[in-house]
């Protein structure tokens, strides 16, 4: 047994209970996965409102595209992520799972990066403020996602 210790009081034991195949069911139930795709989206909609607000709040149409731009530095990369995700669900084998997995957050990182690297050449008079503020602001989208899914599963366990 795994032993926790505070620094003040004794060690204590921690149990562990093994789940039935019921339990683990109802536990799944209870606490059902965030779809990537419901985060992409949230993403793509809060970098759309960062553009258009950079927009109208510098009355800058170039502050505008490199918010915009920057939010889609986020958005392409996270959805072909969750593209390469999403084919992976059917790997039996854990380990090629896993494998999968860091390959396509390299492929995710990569993009971004290349992203990045050509925005100066696609946008003329390119903003790095409001690029920066459109890619910021947009990945950060994934903990509203999730803090908004979790709200929602509470909000309906009231009724």
């Amino acid at each position: 047994m795994p032993v926790l210790k505070f620094d003040d009081d004794e060690p204590q034991e921690l149990e562990f209970k093994k789940l039935t195949a019921e339990e683990a069911q109802a536990l799944r139930e209870l606490h059902p996965p965030v779809s990537p795709w419901r985060l992409v989206l949230w993403q793509a909609a809060v970098g759309l409102l960062v553009a258009l607000a950079t927009w109208g709040l510098t009355q800058s149409s170039v502050a505008g595209w490199s918010a915009g731009y920057g939010a889609l530095a986020v958005v392409l990369p996270a959805a072909l992520f969750a593209r390469g995700l999403s084919r992976q669900r059917g790997v039996a084998n854990a380990g090629s799972a896993l494998a999968g997995f860091f390959v396509w957050e390299m492929v995710k990182i990569a993009l971004t990066v290349a992203m990045l690297f050509v925005a100066p050449r696609l946008i003329l008079e390119l903003n790095w403020l409001a690029l920066l503020t459109g890619f910021v602001v947009t990945m950060k989208a994934f903990w509203l996602a999730i803090w908004l899914h979790a709200a929602r599963k509470d909000c309906v366990k009231k009724i």
